[in-house]
């Protein structure tokens, strides 16, 4: 684990889509699939991205263009300069002989990439508002899509596409990153069918090693506790799919 930022070079930008690039360095790091690490801009900010790639120490991070800090990184280009810390926080187990699928919710497929490559038989359903925020398009060729205005795959959500499955076939576990609310129904949904699951959670992460508290959910760390939990445990924690807390440190109701 690096504990103070190291500072890479950008080897190679990949763009994902019209607002995703996944910006790839070499640094080796010893990563479990779920955690991520925080990428620094010096003079600017800090902030957290899960790892979507690792191969022979060439590590790749998927980040969705949204705010400033967004913006400036993806004005970056191949030598420029970024500063790493971590990987931080607890990852998926992948130990499992059961019958997996892997639902992903728009830039929550960064969280899922290094699963789908470990388990290389799982269905994979991946959920977006259209078709040009599909991801990994040419990565993983087997996914069943869905899209909300139905331009590509089934029209509807990545959850109404995993009910769909659940008509055709056994699914004993399921593993998910997306918006919390898509999460909620994951779980609730598992719940009620005694599947198994797992999902990895985003909220916002100042310092990424369980200091600051911004990242609460009814009294977990996110960034140490998870950002991955079971489907029991989020069962015993009132704030998931209801509560959040901002920037400012304000609790929101979803």
């Amino acid at each position: 684990m690096i504990e103070q930022p190291a500072m890479v070079k950008i080897c190679d930008i990949h763009e994902d889509s019209p607002n995703v690039k996944t910006f790839f360095f070499e640094c080796k790091v010893g990563f479990t699939p779920g955690q991520f690490v925080m990428v620094w801009i010096p003079f600017l900010d800090e902030k957290p991205f899960t790892i979507s790639y690792v191969k022979n120490n060439i590590v790749g991070v998927s980040i969705l263009r949204r705010g400033a800090f967004t913006t400036e990184i993806h004005k970056k280009k191949v030598g420029d300069g970024i500063g790493i810390r971590g990987p931080y926080g607890r990852g998926f187990d992948l130990r499992t002989n059961l019958n997996v699928c892997i639902v992903g919710g728009g830039i929550g497929m960064a969280s899922l990439a290094t699963i789908i490559e470990r388990l290389p038989d799982a269905i994979v359903i991946q959920g977006a508002r259209t078709a040009k925020e599909i991801l990994y398009k040419d990565r993983f060729k087997d996914m069943k899509l869905s899209t909300d205005d139905g331009s590509v795959g089934f029209r509807g959500t990545a959850v109404d596409l995993l009910e769909e499955q659940l008509k055709k076939r056994s699914i004993q576990k399921v593993y998910g990153c997306g918006p919390e609310m898509m999460l909620y129904k994951i779980v609730e949904l598992c719940k009620n069918r005694n599947i198994e699951c797992e999902v990895s959670l985003e909220r916002y992460f100042k310092c990424g090693f369980g200091i600051c508290g911004q990242c609460d959910c009814s009294g977990q760390r996110v960034c140490v506790d998870g950002p991955v939990f079971t489907g029991e445990e989020l069962s015993k924690m009132d704030d998931f799919g209801k509560i959040t807390i901002t920037k400012t440190g304000e609790r929101v109701i979803h």
